[in-house]
C-alpha cells in the first residue's frame, strides 16, 4: 500500500513538472513570437527606408501620379501611329514637329539687326546673255546669332576745375569751380555699376562662384582677386542695396497673404558657432494675389522661431508654410501649411511598399484621396477670391474632412512611411484645414519653394559663405534680384541702373527705385516675348 502512495505521489510530481515545463515552453514561444513580430516589423521598415533610399538615388524626382492616358516620354511613335496608312517610303518619311508660325521672327524682334549687304562689283553688274545693266529686283536674306564675348577696359573720369584770371590778378583769393561729376561706387576704387552688377549677376543668378570668376578676369588681361570682389560686393550691398531691402521689406508687412521657408546655410566664420555648425536662410514673399511680387530672404544663425516672429513684426496675416512647429507659435498670425508636404508623405508611403503591393493599398488610397484635392483646384483656376472660397466650402472642403476622418481610423505602424504620413496629418490638421478661411489663400506653398530654389542651386556650386557678412549681402542681393525677375526686370541692368543711380540721389526717392517703378528705365526690363 506504501508503494502504490509513493508511486502515485511520483506520478503527481511528474505531471506537475511537465505542467510547469510546458508552461514554461509556452511563454518562450510567446515570448519568441513577439520578438519574432518585433523583427518582422523592423525587416518591413528597414525595407521600406532601403527602398525610398534607392528611389532618392536613382528615381525620379517627381511626384506627380502617373495618368493611364498620359503619353510617355518613349511611347511618341506608337500614339501618334495611324495603322490604317501604307507605309512610306524611306523618302516620304517625315517626323511630326509642332512648330508655331512667326516664332522665330517674334524671338528675333527685340534684338538689334546689324545689316550686312552684298553686292556685284561695279564691272559685273551687267548681263552674262546681252550686256545690259543689271538692276536689283530682290533680296535674298540669311539670319544667324552673333554672340560678342564681354569686354574690359578702363573708364578715366576726367573733370575740370575752373579758376577765374581776374580774381587771380586783381583779388587776394581765387574761387575754384569744378565742373558736375558723378559719385563712384565706393570711393577710392576700381569698381564701376557695370562691374559690380557683372559680378553679382555672375555669382547670384548664374551660379559661378567668386574663385571662377577671378580665373575669367585673368583671362581677359586682369588681375582682379576675389577678396577684392567679395569686399566690392558687401560694400555695395551694405551702401546701396540695404535702403531697397528695407523699403520692400515695409511694403510685404502691408500685404495680408504671405509665403514663408527656410533652408540650410554653412558660415566658416560665424562668432560662437563650429565652422560646421548650420545656419538658415529664411524666405518671406508675397502671394499670387499681389499686384508687384516681393521676394525677401533673411540670414540667421538658428532656426528659431523668434526669428519669423522679429522679420514679421506687426503682420498680422496669413502665412503660408510648411509642417515646421516654429511657425505654430507666432502670434496673431494665421498659419496655413501646405497640401503638398502632405500629399509628399503619402507619395513616399507608396513607393516605400514594393511595387507589387502598391496598387489597391492604403497609401495609394490616401493619395488618391488627396489628388482629388488638387484636381478640384485645377477646376477653380479663375475664380475670382469670393468665388473659390465659396466653391471649396461646397466642394473640396468635405473631401478634406473625409480624408482626415478615414486617416483617423487607420492603424497603421507608427514607424512605417504609412505610420508617419498618417501622423503629420493628424498633427497638421488645423493649419492644414486654415486654406478653407480665405479664396486669396493656396493648396501648397510650392510658391516660396520656387523662390528659395534658386539660393539652393547657388549653395551648390558655391558651397558656403565666408563670414557673417558675406551671408547677410548675399541675402539682400538674392532679395533685390529675385524681386526683379518676378517683376519683369533684367537683373544686371537693374542692378546696374541702381549702382548709377543711388550715389547721387536722395533717400527719399527710393520708391522710383524699386522694382516695380513706372520710372525704371525700358533698357532693365525684359523683352514682352521673353
Amino acid at each position: 500500500m506504501e508503494n502504490v502512495v509513493k508511486t502515485t505521489e511520483n506520478w503527481t510530481d511528474i505531471i506537475a513538472e511537465k505542467d510547469s515545463l510546458i508552461a514554461e515552453q509556452e511563454s518562450q514561444i510567446e515570448q519568441l513570437k513577439s520578438k519574432l513580430s518585433e523583427l518582422e516589423a523592423l525587416t518591413k521598415y528597414y525595407e521600406e527606408q532601403l527602398r525610398l533610399a534607392k528611389h532618392r538615388q536613382f528615381g525620379a524626382s517627381s511626384e506627380k501620379t502617373e495618368i493611364p492616358e498620359q503619353l510617355g516620354l518613349f511611347d511618341e511613335a506608337e500614339n501618334t501611329a495611324d495603322l490604317k496608312k501604307a507605309e512610306p517610303d524611306i523618302e516620304t518619311i517625315t517626323y511630326t514637329r509642332r512648330k508655331q508660325a512667326g516664332k522665330r521672327e517674334d524671338d528675333l524682334s527685340y534684338l538689334p539687326v546689324e545689316t550686312v549687304e552684298y553686292s556685284l562689283p561695279e564691272d559685273e553688274g551687267k548681263c552674262p546673255e546681252c550686256g545690259g545693266a543689271l538692276h536689283v529686283m530682290g533680296h535674298e536674306i540669311r539670319r544667324e546669332l552673333k554672340v560678342i564675348p564681354a569686354q574690359v577696359k578702363v573708364i578715366e573720369h576726367r573733370r575740370k576745375i575752373y579758376s577765374c584770371r581776374n580774381c587771380e590778378k586783381t583779388e587776394d583769393h581765387t574761387p575754384i569751380v569744378k565742373a558736375p561729376m558723378p559719385e563712384p561706387v565706393i570711393k577710392g576704387s576700381l569698381a564701376s555699376p557695370s562691374a559690380i552688377a557683372h559680378i553679382m549677376t555672375q555669382k547670384f543668378v548664374m551660379y559661378n562662384p567668386l574663385y571662377r570668376q577671378e580665373q575669367d578676369w585673368l583671362r581677359q588681361g586682369l588681375s582682379l582677386s576675389r577678396q577684392t570682389m567679395a569686399n566690392w560686393v558687401i560694400r555695395a550691398s551694405e551702401d546701396w542695396l540695404e535702403p531697397i531691402y528695407e523699403r520692400m521689406r515695409q511694403e510685404l508687412l502691408n500685404q495680408e497673404v504671405l509665403h514663408a521657408d527656410e533652408t540650410t546655410l554653412q558660415v566658416l566664420r560665424e562668432p560662437g558657432r563650429a565652422a560646421r555648425q548650420e545656419s538658415y536662410m529664411w524666405l518671406y514673399r508675397t502671394s499670387g494675389d499681389t499686384e508687384h511680387p516681393i521676394v525677401l530672404y533673411e540670414y540667421q544663425p538658428t532656426r528659431s522661431s523668434a526669428h519669423p516672429k522679429r522679420f514679421l513684426t506687426g503682420y498680422t496675416g496669413y502665412l503660408h508654410t510648411d509642417g515646421y512647429s516654429g511657425y505654430h507659435t507666432l502670434s496673431g498670425i494665421t498659419v496655413v501649411v501646405c497640401f503638398a508636404h502632405l500629399r509628399r508623405k503619402f507619395d513616399e508611403a507608396v513607393k516605400a511598399l514594393p511595387p507589387e503591393k502598391r496598387e489597391g493599398s492604403e497609401s495609394q488610397k490616401g493619395l488618391e484621396l488627396i489628388n482629388e484635392l488638387f484636381a478640384l483646384e485645377h477646376e477653380f483656376e479663375g475664380l475670382t477670391p469670393e468665388q473659390r472660397k465659396e466653391a471649396r466650402l461646397e466642394r473640396s472642403k468635405p473631401k478634406a474632412e473625409a480624408f482626415f476622418a478615414w486617416a483617423k481610423s487607420l492603424g497603421a505602424l507608427p514607424k512605417s512611411a504609412l505610420g508617419k504620413a498618417i501622423r503629420y496629418a493628424e498633427e497638421q490638421y488645423p493649419w492644414l484645414m486654415n486654406v478653407y478661411l480665405d479664396g486669396r489663400l493656396e493648396l501648397t506653398n510650392n510658391r516660396a519653394e520656387r523662390s528659395i530654389k534658386p539660393f539652393v542651386m547657388g549653395r551648390k556650386n558655391w558651397l558656403f559663405n565666408n563670414t557673417v557678412k558675406g551671408a547677410r549681402a548675399s541675402s539682400v542681393i538674392y532679395s533685390i534680384i529675385e524681386t526683379a525677375k518676378e517683376n519683369g526686370l533684367k537683373p544686371f541692368e537693374y542692378l546696374e541702373f541702381l549702382f548709377e543711380t543711388m550715389p547721387n540721389t536722395t533717400m527719399g526717392m527710393l520708391d522710383k527705385l524699386l522694382p516695380w517703378s513706372p520710372e525704371i528705365p525700358d533698357r532693365c526690363r525684359m523683352s514682352p516675348h521673353a
